[in-house]
């Protein structure tokens, strides 16, 4: 069994935040593979199915960011999974707008969610870290996370989410690179925006 984490913020003030993107994937899978109805379990929204040969469990803590950990350990405390049957999906800032890694372990980076979650379960997890662009100031990033995409990043967003969704059963198939290449497949032939740091490197540059 894998257990799917999409990280982010409950609410509908904050469903269209940048920080909530990992709830967007998370959204994005269960629709796309009919996994069925979310419920309240676990500290959050949960549902399961079957999903790359295996059985999955999606879960969205609504502990809010800071306290995700909780819900996460909850989860696989129940099911007696081990780290390496968790794959979790965020936001990323140190990652420009559409792109997106994977990799097993590491720090926290600053992000409130990752942080929580070594805390509660250790560091050997999954991350599918998905990029969001940086503000260009270490002091900008809470309010920059916390804002709503806009408008013109609709197109990018919604490619990102679907094409990370119809990739999910590969990374339930330890094919994580095929993963990678087959989301920057979909989005190569999308509009991006720069991170703003990196506009503001251009401009400074010019």
């Amino acid at each position: 069994m894998r257990l799917l984490v999409g990280l982010g913020n409950p609410g509908s003030g904050h469903s269209n935040n940048r920080h909530n993107l990992g709830f967007m994937a998370a959204d994005s899978i269960v629709q796309r593979h009919a996994l069925g109805s979310w419920r309240t379990r676990f500290q959050g929204q949960m549902t399961q199915g079957q999903l790359g040969g295996d059985n999955v469990v999606v879960l969205k803590p609504a502990t809010y960011m800071n306290e995700s950990g909780r819900a996460v350990s909850e989860a696989m405390t129940f099911y007696k999974l081990d780290l390496d049957d968790v794959i979790v999906f965020y936001d990323e800032i140190e990652l420009a707008p559409g792109k997106i890694r994977v990799r097993k372990g590491g720090g926290h980076a600053g992000h409130n969610g990752i942080r929580s979650l070594v805390s509660h379960i250790g560091e050997a997890f999954w991350r599918v870290r998905m990029g969001v662009g940086h503000p260009g100031n270490k002091d900008r990033v809470s309010g920059y996370v916390l804002q709503d995409f806009g408008k013109s990043d609709s197109t990018w967003v919604t490619t990102l989410v679907d094409a990370t969704a119809d990739a999910t059963p590969l990374l339930i198939e330890g094919e994580d690179n095929r993963f990678m290449t087959d989301v920057a497949q979909a989005m190569r032939d999308v509009d991006t925006p720069p991170s703003p740091r990196d506009a503001k490197a251009n401009k400074n540059e010019g």
